[in-house]
């Protein structure tokens, strides 16, 4: 398994995960009327943006089993989102995406801090956060792009800070 750029190819299996409703019942975007087409907007778009960045996980075959990003990048953060297909749960892509991501974050694109937030219906993701380690923290008055205080104060939110990988 790897990661690399996304690529049009990825198309059709990014949007089987979209309209799979195991996987995306508890995320906080409607993938179910995404399309192909916006599928492959989104990875022609990902290849130049700059506050984002948004790599392809793939097996040996180089097939894609889901996509990992950091986004919102503002100087020293970002925010982490991960997808993946149902086909690729339980056989370790996400542990090694995630770990692969917050590398290139902290380490080569020199953030101070990675976030993320998951909805408290989503257990499965939560058991995945916490059994992994990843800390949980409380939002009390921090500002976090693209979120208001309400919607934020919703959601069960991580953080891997630089100064505890040192």
């Amino acid at each position: 398994m790897r990661l690399r750029n996304l690529d049009v190819k990825d198309a059709p299996l990014m949007l089987e995960w979209m309209h799979d409703g195991g996987v995306v019942e508890n995320l906080h975007t409607d993938f179910a009327t995404k399309t192909l087409g916006d599928c492959l907007h989104f990875i022609e778009e990902a290849q130049d943006m700059k506050d984002s960045i948004h790599m392809a996980i793939v097996d040996s075959n180089d097939e894609y089993m889901g996509t990992v990003s950091l986004k919102h990048i503002t100087g020293n953060a970002a925010e982490f989102a991960i997808a993946v297909r149902k086909s690729a749960m339980g056989r370790g892509f996400s542990k090694f995406a995630m770990t692969e991501m917050i590398h290139i974050g902290l380490k080569e694109k020199g953030l101070e801090r990675i976030y993320w937030c998951v909805s408290p219906k989503n257990t499965r993701a939560l058991r995945f956060y916490d059994k992994n380690g990843y800390g949980r923290i409380m939002l009390k008055d921090r500002k976090i792009e693209g979120y208001n205080v309400d919607e934020a104060g919703y959601y069960v939110w991580y953080e891997v800070l630089r100064k505890h990988l040192i």
